[in-house]
């Protein structure tokens, strides 16, 4: 069974709000005694203009309060006495929308307007003047009204502070549970990895001293060791990531080269284009193709160079790392964690990979990142 609420759309809220506000005006001051002739037709425009003016009182409250007080201080100078129930309304949704200030001000300026409209206007002595005012705009409602607006402002200021409370509360419980997911990692097959692995390298450097030939076996186990040793290490710094430390970007793509030549590579860094500011996630991804990239390059390739190309597009941002290893165009490339989280980091930006062996020798990542850019 369905449980959620129905709601009605904003828009159509706001509708309906001015026209039952603009026929009570009509009504009211239609009904009661008011003048003929053309300051009748004047003052029914401006009650129904007031009214019909609070259909924008969500996109501009500050507009829609000037427009009602001055169709209120409008139909008053026409002779109507009719509460300025459009301006109330404008008031409680400038005040929601967190301009106090200014309400206050307009608030206390027609006030002081509407007594003089009564005066010179109408005719008749001075304290009649201030009542038909009084009539048009009663301070009680007004208090009323910005006390509602202020309210529900409130209200809704806490709903958010709320909101933000739980999704912190949300991410922290994450952090946590990576964290203890990662120690248990760390604990639990660290150790024993560990062991596989020297025990093999052990065997393996042990067999070829005394001359004798090293099982196939035992090379495989060798060779899964440092592998998982690897994958491992790199999971366990992934799920560590709780980015509370500066995040690394392209600002921080010329340390993983100079990291590469320390390695013993030749490696260069070209930039294209005209540098811009890019989003933080984008940086983000770019910074780990070229780290994956260049890792892969100086533990797997045999290779002598690299080239790390970045160049800045108007609407992306291309990453390229070419080298001279050993693959040649009939190796198929081997999907390993690391390619699988480069492919998901540029999928999750709607960007493009492509990760493959080079025309002669050698292997080639190529990454597209779309680049969102004010106008």
């Amino acid at each position: 069974m369905d449980t959620g609420r129905f709601r009605v759309p904003a828009g159509a809220l706001d509708w309906a709000v001015a026209v039952s506000v603009a026929a009570l005006l009509l009504g009211t001051g239609l009904s009661g005694q008011h003048p003929a002739g053309e300051r009748e037709l004047l003052g029914a425009v401006l009650l129904a203009a007031g009214g019909l003016t609070l259909i924008a009182r969500r996109r501009a409250p500050i507009a829609v309060l000037a427009v009602t007080g001055l169709c209120a201080v409008g139909y008053e100078a026409a002779g109507f006495e009719v509460l300025a129930v459009s301006y109330l309304v404008a008031v409680y949704g400038a005040v929601r929308a967190g301009h106090r200030a200014l309400t206050v001000a307009a608030s206390v300026t027609l006030l002081l307007v509407l007594p003089l409209t009564a005066l010179v206007f109408r005719d008749g002595p001075a304290r009649e003047a201030f009542a038909q005012a009084r009539n048009v705009l009663e301070i009680a409602w007004l208090i009323a009204a910005f006390a509602a607006g202020e309210a529900l402002r409130q209200a809704e200021r806490r709903a958010d502070e709320a909101e933000r409370t739980r999704e912190e509360t949300a991410r922290r419980r994450a952090d946590e549970e990576r964290l203890h997911i990662a120690r248990e990692l760390h604990d639990s097959l660290t150790h024993q990895i560990s062991i596989i692995k020297v025990q093999s390298e052990v065997a393996v450097h042990v067999a070829r001293r005394r001359g004798e030939q090293v099982p196939e076996t035992l090379l495989a186990i060798q060779t899964a060791g440092r592998e998982a040793t690897r994958e491992l290490r790199a999971t366990l710094e992934a799920l560590r990531d709780d980015d509370t430390s500066p995040p690394q970007g392209l600002d921080h793509v010329p340390e993983l080269v100079e990291r590469a030549r320390a390695m013993g590579l030749d490696a260069t860094l070209t930039i294209e284009g005209q540098r811009h500011d890019v989003p933080a996630a984008v940086g983000r991804t770019a910074y780990r193709i070229v780290q994956e990239a260049l890792t892969n390059t100086a533990r797997h390739a045999s290779a002598t160079t690299v080239t790390v190309r970045i160049a800045y597009r108007p609407e992306a941002l291309a990453v390229q790392v070419d080298d001279d290893g050993k693959a040649t165009p009939d190796d198929a490339p081997v999907p390993g964690l690391g390619l699988l989280g480069m492919h998901e980091r540029i999928t999750a930006l709607g960007g493009r990979l492509h990760a493959q062996p080079r025309n002669v020798h050698g292997f080639t990542v190529q990454a597209e990142l779309p680049v969102e850019r004010g106008s």
